[in-house]
């Protein structure tokens, strides 16, 4: 069967089924449903598609979120890294591992560029900052190293982070800050 029988038998068939002008008129608004979804194409697309949340389990196995413990109005924290850190300790006291070890890197940052050991720009990467504070201070690479493989398992690789990990990046910051007051600030503005 040539394809020109094939369409002029299919168009009589519909026409037996549907009366043409009804099939001229849904052509129409298909044309043009098909048409505006083209023009408007990526703005009804999500911009970025959902993630799945992780479940964290609070208390032993009981399915039952605990209840939070009564808060107490206090002055408010001092500003810069003594500041979070409080703000990671209660995060892993709640079991928010991830957070507790992206404020842990936190503090880590703001230690270094409170001694002036690095310079931290919108949009450098984690990498980026290791090797400018190793190379401006070769004593804090390896803990930083070591922190930056933590973070980047955790919050790149989206592992959940554990105890141990939050327990690995509290020692990392300590050694990073008895390195940084071991040495002298610096002073020179060449960089």
């Amino acid at each position: 069967m040539s394809f020109s029988r094939w369409w002029t038998e299919t168009i009589a068939a519909l026409g037996d089924q549907l009366p043409l002008p009804l099939a001229a008129l849904l052509l129409v608004l298909v044309t043009a449903l098909t048409a505006t979804a083209w023009y408007t194409f990526p703005s009804w697309l999500p911009r970025r598609l959902p993630r799945p949340r992780r479940r964290r389990r609070t208390g032993a196995g009981s399915g039952k979120p605990e209840a939070a413990p009564p808060t107490t109005v206090a002055a408010p924290p001092p500003a810069g890294p003594v500041a979070t850190i409080p703000v990671a300790d209660r995060l892993a006291a709640e079991g928010r591992y991830d957070e507790a070890v992206r404020e842990r890197l936190h503090v880590m940052l703001h230690q270094l560029t409170d001694r002036d050991v690095v310079r931290v720009r919108p949009g450098m990467t984690v990498a980026e900052v290791v090797t400018d504070a190793a190379t401006n201070h070769p004593p804090a690479g390896p803990p930083l190293t070591a922190a930056a493989g933590i973070f980047s398992e955790v919050w790149y690789a989206q592992r959940p982070a554990t105890a141990e990990h939050d327990h690995r990046m509290r020692d990392h910051a300590a050694r990073l800050g008895e390195l940084l007051a071991e040495a002298p600030p610096r002073k020179d503005d060449d960089r």
